[in-house]
């Protein structure tokens, strides 16, 4: 395809019903995204076969659904394929998702997040008389966070089926510069843990996409459509952008924030807030003191947190209907907040004062029986064993800060579109 006006890599191998404002007013730093970008010169669509890989939260800056506004320009995609959550963001985590058809364009969706795990990889006929597949999805910066596992498994696909790939670049919402946490040791990979990245990794989509193009699809053909303005220092209230729910438990920003530590209290039988309004800001059990936990954790004045007690009921998930005493969390500095180290201590603390309530999760954790939740999030049984009180917290957070070290060399080979 012909070049445009917006910055791309290149690898080879009317509106009825709808009135939006041509633009966001949320900060004179507005940074535009990858669509805004492809909107702008739509070249690398128009007059092809194209899918896209997209949900409710893959907006243009003025709101609109990314999907629509492509249609009216390059007319309605051959098919769309939806992320866990589905299309319209509704369903709950590892709810199995069905195909429906899209209101908004009249195209079929095909779910990507079924009932099995070869649901979450697309089919040959998903692919079928495509030229180009579209990925738009708003990520959150974390590992474990599963769009960015759909992107992987859609790049290939594309390959397999010699379709080019063109990913349409957003913020990383949390910024580009700290990351945190270590990678995936053989063994403990899952749909939380397929991308080769500490857990809290700094990169936005695209970049994840040029670093799974060079490690893993180096035939498939990929197209990114970067960011324009966006610097690695901006988290998304910097970039300008609206904070659009991109799934039913990320609410907010500092849910995000919160999100790569607080994620851990899914491996427990702790409530982690699903089912309140402010899931992974509210962690607490029916048999746990909050008073008491808070105190602890205060003493030991983790930066860039607030902590209060907190009592709650969750209406479903864990506990539903029960009164649960635990903590309300305050993200009150983003830049010196360690959310990771942050969500090992908790858990630590819980265990040492209820040893005999707290308990893992013994159910399957997105497809996986054999290994416990923990040691899929967190990448290797090392953090479970500090949790459980047979290692030190130390080591542990040496050992992430030298795997991010070298995860960062690793990046030296990757053309980062922003090093700021």
């Amino acid at each position: 395809m012909g070049g445009g006006a917006f910055p791309v890599f290149r690898f080879p191998s009317s509106r009825v019903g709808w009135v939006f404002p041509p633009y966001y007013h949320c900060s004179v730093n507005r940074v535009a995204t990858g669509l805004d970008q492809l909107l702008q010169d739509p070249s690398l669509v128009r007059g092809r076969r194209w899918a896209m890989v997209s949900n409710h939260a893959a907006v243009t800056s003025g709101l609109e659904p990314g999907r629509l506004a492509l249609s009216n320009i390059c007319g309605p995609p051959v098919r769309l394929l939806a992320p866990e959550h589905g299309l319209d963001g509704v369903a709950q985590d590892m709810e199995p998702v069905a195909d429906e058809r899209d209101p908004l364009t009249g195209a079929p969706v095909r779910s990507l997040y079924g009932s099995d795990p070869a649901t979450l990889e697309p089919t040959v006929q998903d692919l079928d008389r495509l030229d180009v597949v579209v990925v738009d999805l708003p990520d959150i910066g974390t590992r474990y966070y599963t769009y960015a596992a759909t992107m992987d498994a859609v790049m290939a696909g594309c390959q397999a089926a010699a379709v080019e790939c063109v990913v349409l670049d957003r913020p990383n919402p949390l910024g580009g510069v700290h990351r945190e946490g270590g990678l995936v040791r053989p063994g403990f990979e899952s749909f939380v843990g397929r991308i080769p990245v500490p857990v809290r990794h700094g990169l936005t989509l695209g970049e994840l996409a040029l670093l799974l193009q060079q490690d893993r699809y180096p035939e498939l053909e990929l197209t990114v459509v970067t960011c324009r303005g966006w610097r690695r220092s901006m988290d998304l209230d910097a970039a300008g952008l609206a904070w659009v729910a991109p799934s039913p438990n990320m609410p907010t920003l500092e849910t995000a924030f919160l999100y790569p530590g607080l994620c851990l209290v899914e491996a427990t039988t702790l409530s982690e807030g699903r089912g309140t309004t402010q899931p992974f800001k509210l962690v607490g059990a029916p048999w746990l003191d909050g008073s008491s936990l808070s105190a602890r954790l205060g003493s030991l004045r983790p930066p860039g947190i607030g902590i209060r007690p907190a009592r709650f009921r969750p209406a479903f998930g864990k506990h539903a209907g029960k009164i649960c005493s635990g903590l309300e969390l305050h993200v009150t500095d983003r830049v010196a907040f360690r959310p990771l180290a942050f969500g090992v201590v908790l858990l630590q603390l819980v265990r040492e004062l209820k040893p005999r309530h707290f308990a893992w999760r013994r159910e399957a954790y997105e497809f996986v029986a054999e290994v416990p939740a923990i040691d899929l999030l967190t990448g290797s049984p090392t953090a479970r064993a500090v949790i459980e009180g047979d290692a030190d917290l130390d080591p542990l957070l040496e050992g992430w800060r030298v795997e991010v070290a070298e995860f960062e060399e690793r990046l030296q080979n990757i053309r980062l579109y922003c090093t700021e």
